[in-house]
C-alpha cells in the first residue's frame, strides 16, 4: 500500500466526500491508475472554490481507495472525468502550516507548494501518519 496526497478545492473535495469518490488532475485518467485500491489518499484544499475562493491550505479529507478501478462518469456539458471510488475517514480539516517541519515533502523547503502543482503525489508513510494525527483520523483509517 502507498499514500497519496491530491489536490483540490475544499468544495469539490466535499462532493466527492459526498458521494464516495476522489477525482484528479481535471479528470484525468493516468493519475488515479497509479493509485491502488487499499492505498491511502490525503486531499490538500489550497481553497475554498477553484475560482475566487478564499485560501485555506488545509488537508481537507483522506480516505482508502476502494477494490475498483478508475471510470468515467459524464458530468454534463460534454466533461467526462475517471474517478475513483473511496472510503472516507472521518477527519477534520488540519492547516497545512503547523506540518511544514515535519513534513518529508516539506520540511526545509522554502519553495514547499511546489510539488502541490503536480496535482497528485506519492507521500511517505511517516507524512501520511503525521498528515492523519493533524487532522484526528477516526480509527478506520489505516496507514499503509
Amino acid at each position: 500500500m502507498a499514500a497519496w496526497i491530491a489536490i483540490a478545492s475544499a468544495a469539490h473535495v466535499n462532493r466527492g466526500r459526498a458521494e464516495g469518490f476522489m477525482q484528479v488532475c481535471h479528470g484525468q485518467r493516468s493519475p488515479l491508475a497509479r493509485i491502488q485500491p487499499g492505498d491511502q489518499v490525503i486531499y490538500y484544499s489550497p481553497a475554498t472554490r477553484m475560482a475566487g475562493g478564499v485560501p485555506l491550505k488545509n488537508f481537507t479529507a483522506a480516505g482508502t481507495v476502494a477494490r475498483s478501478q478508475p471510470y468515467a462518469f459524464d458530468m454534463g456539458n460534454g466533461f467526462v472525468p475517471f474517478r475513483r471510488n473511496v472510503h472516507w475517514h472521518e477527519t477534520q480539516p488540519a492547516p497545512i502550516r503547523p506540518l511544514l517541519d515535519r513534513l518529508d515533502f516539506t520540511r526545509g523547503k522554502t519553495n514547499w507548494g511546489f510539488a502541490f502543482r503536480f496535482g497528485v503525489f506519492k507521500i511517505s508513510e511517516h507524512d501520511c501518519s503525521v498528515i492523519l494525527e493533524a487532522m484526528q483520523a477516526a480509527s478506520n483509517a489505516s496507514l499503509p
